[in-house]
């Protein structure tokens, strides 16, 4: 029994001295790691590399990619105008960029079938007026029973007719571009003319001038193009590695311009030829905007950086603070003898700055310069 107990304190002390053993040698271990980890380095040797330190950027969106865009009009802000009726084009008035507004007259036309348009109008009207005489004194016969039923009716059905007649001539003389108060001119003084002036159906830009002065025009041939420049689209192309990163809402930046725009919807088929999904993004007050900044224009092709918002913590670094290494990115953070090597994600980039995440605070000061000179003195390079 003696024996036993001996060979079993004998074994526990061995179990011990292994355990000890482990335990230093873990202990070295992560000692080790830590000291790879940190380079020890003095405030003069610091100053002599030209090390200067920084502070991390808060960042709360995060630039995807650059993809090309063309501008576009909404198709509900583009009209053509065209000649209602067929004629010779005797004035335009406007030209190729000018700024109209609603009701302006664009252009004159000489037009004979204008004339007939009017002359029925006319026409009607009068009939209108002769049957309204009968109207009123049938309406006043058969009040007092002078007169049968069935004469009242006739009368009050064909004073209908008249009066619809002239209603439906009012309107093909406001489809031809005549508006009400030409319209009430034309009743009062009878007097017909040739001329048809053509208006402006918005207030907006000439996009483009389709006609000559002194051309005959066909009946609904186009004269102008305008288009309202308070809202322009941007037409992106989204290559399909990328499709499942862009969400509606997300931010538009067009390339050497202040100019933004926002994401607002994501076409629902890829292009097979290039494997490109189609993006609209909306720039608001676009007018404004062309005012004071000649970057964006209509038809223009233009190059943009998608940029959507982080709902995690990522800061914004210059490039030169990150130093890279076995396809691994790291930033150098100070501390009260030398700096530690912290490994980070880069998740974008933008100009000369990156954004990127870590295991960070925010409050950390880092080599913002001279982190090609660290990673030397890390991996024991010299400089």
């Amino acid at each position: 029994m003696n024996r036993s107990k001996c060979k079993i304190q004998q074994t526990k002390v061995k179990t011990s001295a292994v355990l000890c053993v482990l335990l230093i040698s873990l202990g070295s271990v992560a000692t080790a790691i830590a000291a790879e980890n940190t380079i020890a380095i003095s405030q003069e040797y610091v100053t002599n590399l030209g090390i200067i330190l920084g502070k991390l950027t808060p960042a709360k969106q995060i630039p995807l990619l650059t993809a090309p865009a063309k501008v576009v009009i909404p198709p509900e802000h583009e009209y053509i105008v065209s000649a209602s009726q067929a004629g010779l084009i005797t004035k335009l008035n406007a030209a190729l960029g000018d700024t109209v507004k609603k009701g302006q007259i664009l252009a004159q036309l000489n037009s004979p079938d204008f004339l007939s348009m009017q002359r029925l109008y006319l026409k009607a009207v009068s009939e209108m007026l002769l049957s309204s005489l009968s109207y009123q004194r049938d309406q006043k016969l058969a009040a007092e029973g002078v007169i049968a039923e069935r004469r009242w009716q006739e009368t009050n059905s064909l004073h209908n007719t008249f009066v619809s007649e002239v209603n439906e001539h009012k309107q093909l003389l406001e489809i031809a571009g005549m508006t009400s108060e030409e319209i009430n001119r034309l009743t009062k003084t009878r007097q017909l003319s040739s001329q048809l002036n053509v208006h402006a159906p918005i207030s907006g830009v000439v996009m483009d001038r389709m006609a000559v002065a002194g051309e005959r025009m066909d009946i609904l041939a186009p004269l102008y193009r305008i288009a309202n420049l308070d809202e322009l689209w941007l037409e992106i192309n989204i290559p399909h590695e990328h499709i499942g990163q862009i969400k509606i809402g997300d931010q538009v930046h067009i390339e050497n311009s202040p100019i933004d725009a926002v994401i607002t919807l994501l076409g629902q088929s890829v292009n097979p030829e290039n494997q490109t999904l189609l993006a609209r993004a909306t720039i608001k007050d676009s007018k404004d905007i062309i005012k004071q900044h000649a970057s964006v224009r209509a038809g223009q092709s233009i190059n943009t950086q998608i940029i959507q918002a982080s709902d995690n913590a990522v800061f914004r670094v210059p490039n030169t603070a990150i130093a890279q290494n076995d396809g691994l990115a790291y930033i150098f953070i100070r501390t009260q003898n030398g700096f530690t090597v912290s490994p980070i994600t880069v998740i974008g980039k933008q100009g000369d700055e990156s954004i990127i995440s870590g295991n960070l605070t925010g409050d950390e000061n880092i080599a913002i310069k001279g982190a090609v000179a660290l990673k030397a003195n890390w991996l024991g390079l010299g400089v």
